[in-house]
């Protein structure tokens, strides 16, 4: 006894199955090239930002580099002229003990010759006498 629920297609009947079937494959065909297309599409946009980001992150690290090189210079820089500073400091304090001790000696060597040229005018020796023996 043949099963109960067992169908027997003809020809026609199986003809027109394969060419359904095909159309159905070729359109889900259709809609997976087009799924690929969109996916390969995204894929190339991202691998064009991820190019670009790369692209933008070497420029910066070029720039940092090229900003640390102008950091370590100005920070020799400084050092130099702080060490320059502190030289011309020095220099210039020695200049002015220089100048007091010239004027000191200027005061110290014009009192006791103006005294003596005053007590000259006058005309009194003992006064010059007395001026010469307290100046030395």
């Amino acid at each position: 006894m043949p099963p109960k629920f067992k169908r027997h297609l003809n020809d026609d009947e199986v003809t027109g199955s394969v060419k359904s079937e095909r159309r159905n494959l070729l359109e889900e065909d259709s809609d997976e090239e087009e799924d690929f297309f969109f996916v390969q599409n995204q894929v190339d946009e991202v691998i064009d930002v991820m190019q670009e980001n790369i692209t933008k992150v070497i420029e910066r690290g070029e720039r940092l580099d090229d900003l640390q090189d102008k950091s370590d210079s100005l920070s020799d820089n400084a050092a130099a002229f702080s060490k320059r500073a502190k030289h011309l400091r020095r220099q210039m304090w020695w200049r002015d003990c220089k100048m007091k001790a010239i004027i000191a000696m200027v005061v110290v060597i014009l009192l006791p010759t103006m005294d003596i040229l005053v007590a000259l005018r006058a005309g009194s020796a003992t006064v010059v006498l007395l001026a010469l023996r307290d100046s030395t």
